[in-house]
């Protein structure tokens, strides 16, 4: 009799939980329009979420830390004359976005430090040169300020973000429509699905062909593909009968795939999301209200089903959060941004243990936000392997963030964190006080002043505002400079103990006698009201 042996995988428990009602972002109008991108984009400063506009394309751009329900006047991204159909932060610096939209153009945004205060109409560079709408765009992973895009004319453009120009035009490959387009892990290939049921494995500079697949799915739906680890390639796609798929193949042997699965009927196109650190590959079908995740290995059958998350409203679209923005105290090792129809709800995927210290087989080096190459240098043929950082102590900026510079109108976009400095000089300024002033101190002063000043102007109802005001700065003035006489005599009062005591000794004689002073003055002052009252009193009778 043979025993089944369980598959060992230290992410077999993995498990999806949706944060509370309050960490979600509500009332947000999301995107109706039917294009299969994510319409979301996130990073560790800001989540960007496509949102309805009227009169042209918006999409909306929050701190992550702004959850609750969003106001309906909050600022938007809104450029664009035509819907925008795709949006991509760039993974070298968290303040830049790129979007594309149904007016055929891209363009480069800004985000500034905290948000959007106003709404964002001007881009920073606007990119021209398909002749329709554009629904794919993708950052280089290690070239800086390197982008692509692809378009329903069926040409995928390699633009040099700094100078605003095209730099490599891929027109001639594709016979019809992209459905994805992708980098690998270095950025030296680019992998496409095409609705002609191929995908193609790209040379990024010369636009060639260097590996296809023909058919890789039956169904007529879109297919989708991404690198996976050791450079195959991961599909999702449907059958004849429409049933979907997932499959595994080898570029350098394109014949059969090394697995095929079939996973259920729905309609949904499924959005793959490959997490190279953790070999975890996320599948999350639009329409539907789950997500599968497997685990791809070099054992047979290659994909293991690990588990799914369901819910129960269905999603319109999916972020997915880079690792240096995951919090490792608690064993996350993915998070999602899920759509629904009003809202933006994250949902957390976590690896259960019981210790809080770091876990060093679920967290390895991860790619990090520092390019390794420029973009010049990188389409003159320089090559740049991704630099890795460590997550134990939690992501932190240990360099400044990388510069956007674009050459082409001299702009220069930098993020810069401004501290704000608290000055307590003004009333000290106002009031014409010297710096050394201490109201604890000299407490008898302001009270001496008030009551002079009381005594001098109660028999004298007529005197005006502002001659009662400068009789008051003018008191206050005199009582000052009187106790910053007395408060240096009494500062170099003695030498040694005798010095001290004697200096004791005066302060509290000068205490003593202005406390006796004051109740004198207080109680004269209250005699002399009197005496005015029933001098008043008679005058009226007479």
């Amino acid at each position: 009799m043979s025993r089944k042996v369980v598959r060992a995988s230290k992410f077999r428990h993995v498990f999806g939980q949706g944060v509370k009602a309050d960490q979600c972002y509500d009332d947000i109008r999301i995107s109706q329009m039917t294009w299969d991108s994510n319409f979301c984009s996130v990073n560790p400063k800001f989540v960007a979420m496509i949102v309805d506009a009227s009169g042209g394309g918006a999409f909306l751009v929050l701190p992550l830390n702004k959850t609750g329900r969003i106001d309906m006047s909050q600022p938007t991204v809104c450029g664009h004359t035509g819907p925008v159909l795709d949006i991509e932060f760039c993974p070298h610096n968290d303040n830049i976005i790129a979007s594309g939209s149904e007016d055929c153009s891209v363009m480069i945004w800004e985000i500034p430090e905290g948000g959007l205060v106003t709404p964002l109409n001007d881009p920073v560079v606007k990119l021209e040169g398909h002749s329709k709408r554009v629904g794919i765009l993708s950052w280089h992973p290690t070239a800086h300020n390197v982008l692509m895009s692809a378009g329903c004319d069926n040409v995928v453009i390699l633009w040099n973000v700094a100078c605003g120009e095209a730099m490599v035009r891929i027109d001639s490959v594709h016979p019809d429509l992209i459905y994805s387009a992708c980098w690998n892990r270095d950025g030296s290939q680019i992998l496409t699905s095409c609705k002609d049921k191929t995908i193609r494995v790209l040379d990024p500079r010369k636009g060639t062909v260097i590996a296809e697949k023909e058919k890789t799915h039956e169904g007529s739906r879109p297919v989708k593909a991404v690198f996976v680890s050791e450079g195959k390639i991961l599909s999702t796609g449907f059958s004849r009968m429409s049933e979907r798929q997932v499959a595994l193949w080898d570029p350098k042997s394109f014949g059969e795939p090394l697995t095929l699965q079939e996973l259920d009927t729905s309609s949904g196109v499924l959005l793959p999301f490959f997490d190279p650190d953790t070999g975890i590959v996320y599948l999350c079908g639009k329409g539907d209200s789950s997500i599968r995740y497997f685990e791809v290995t070099d054992e047979a059958p290659y994909v293991h089903y690990l588990s799914m998350y369901s819910s129960k409203e269905s999603q319109k679209g999916m972020g997915y959060m880079p690792k240096r923005g995951l919090e490792v105290n608690k064993c996350e090792i993915a998070r999602f941004y899920k759509l629904h129809e009003r809202k933006c709800e994250p949902i957390v995927m976590t690896v259960p243990r019981k210790s809080d210290l770091f876990q060093e087989d679920l967290y390895p080096d991860t790619m990090g936000p520092e390019p390794s190459v420029e973009a010049n240098e990188w389409f003159e043929g320089k090559e740049g392997q991704p630099i890795l950082i460590s997550l134990k102590d939690g992501f932190a900026t240990t360099t400044k963030s990388k510069e956007f510079k674009v050459h082409k109108s001299l702009l220069k976009t930098t993020s810069t964190a401004m501290g704000h400095q608290h000055d307590n000089t003004g009333v000290r300024t106002w009031l014409h006080l010297p710096t050394c002033f201490d109201i604890s101190v000299n407490r008898y002063c302001i009270l001496e002043m008030a009551s002079s000043f009381a005594h001098f102007t109660r028999n004298r109802p007529s005197l005006s505002l502002s001659l009662s005001l400068s009789v008051f700065l003018s008191f206050l003035s005199l009582s000052l400079s009187l106790s910053l006489s007395g408060g240096t005599c009494l500062a170099e009062g003695g030498e040694g103990s005798e010095g001290n005591s004697r200096g004791a000794d005066q302060a509290r004689e000068q205490t003593g006698e202005q406390e006796l002073k004051q109740s004198h003055w207080v109680r004269d002052g209250a005699d002399g009201e009197r005496e005015r009252r029933c001098k008043e009193e008679k005058i009226k009778r007479r």
